[in-house]
């Protein structure tokens, strides 16, 4: 791949999954700003995937799976240290633990550590057996829908000034959505949604292998995922007394898939209560059920 890609955003992304060994089985990775102050927890999602994936000789050996909970919210301000414990190597199986740290410093000057996210994964082959999936949902194509920018741009001018600039950051992955909403006044919706994404710069990933594409696609899951929840409440992330953060996040790999192409994301929330949404989502690809992922959300709204 080239130092530099066409899209500095897509590059930044790449930056984003690109680790630094720093001991035996410890990695670092840089912190961006892609939400606000607080780390997103897509790049957690994505960052611990690549740590837990380095440590596994078998490039055969892809994860299947991974559940995860985000512990305390991460700072930008910082680097995040991903220390990773070898569970198992078995011949089909392997299984990794992986903890993410930042350093915080106490009144005495020393550095104390605070767990931020915990990981545990899984891996094995893609071989053969058998083989069952439903059929992919039917929605409009991406071709016919109008990409997230677009429709920004539409209702930038309900959106408060002082967050206009915010509101109009470009993504770093191209999403389409199928069923937008207003972000600025939410009706309240049955609590299903589904977007088309995929990454920006087509051949971003031609030399890539599959493992920064299951990275990139766990970047992309906690997109817009822990909002369905909110869509039946007439709820949105710009409602005023709202605190919504991810507790929990599961994935499944289910078949090959490649990034950038076009993916389907089909989501929806079947409960909430107590503060709480839980939300369920589906990637499909040429037909193909790639990927499954289910999140539990902190969803409370003060005064």
């Amino acid at each position: 791949m080239p130092n530099q890609l066409t899209y500095p955003l897509v590059q930044q992304l790449i930056d984003t999954l690109t680790l630094e060994k720093t001991g035996e089985d410890v990695f670092v990775g840089q912190s961006y700003d892609y939400v606000g102050k607080r780390i997103f927890g897509g790049q957690v999602l994505g960052q611990a995937l690549m740590a837990a994936l380095n440590t596994i000789d078998d490039e055969d050996k892809p994860c299947h799976s991974f559940h995860c909970y985000f512990l305390r919210g991460g700072s930008i301000n910082q680097p995040v240290e991903y220390q990773v414990r070898r569970l198992r190597d078995g011949r089909s199986l392997s299984a990794r633990q992986v903890t993410a740290v930042q350093y915080k410093e106490n009144q005495h000057g020393e550095q104390i550590e605070q767990v931020i996210f915990s990981m545990l994964a899984s891996f094995a082959p893609m071989e053969g057996g058998l083989e069952y999936q439903d059929t992919m949902p039917v929605y409009p194509p991406p071709e016919d829908l109008q990409t997230e920018q677009q429709l920004k741009e539409n209702v930038v001018g309900n959106v408060p000034e002082a967050l206009q600039e915010r509101f109009m950051r470009k993504r770093h992955i191209e999403i389409r959505p199928v069923t937008p909403r207003d972000p600025v006044h939410p009706k309240p919706m049955r609590p299903k949604q589904a977007n088309w994404l995929r990454l920006a710069d087509l051949e971003a990933l031609g030399e890539q292998p599959f493992a920064v594409h299951q990275a990139l696609l766990a970047f992309a899951s906690d997109f817009y995922l822990v909002g369905t929840g909110l869509m039946p409440h007439g709820v949105s992330f710009m409602t005023k007394g709202l605190q919504a953060a991810s507790i929990d996040h599961s994935m499944h790999f289910h078949r090959p898939f490649k990034f950038n192409e076009w993916l389907l994301y089909d989501m929806w929330s079947d409960t909430t209560s107590h503060a709480k949404g839980l939300n369920h989502g589906q990637f499909w690809q040429n037909g193909k059920l790639v990927a499954t992922t289910q999140q539990e959300g902190l969803m409370r709204l003060r005064g």
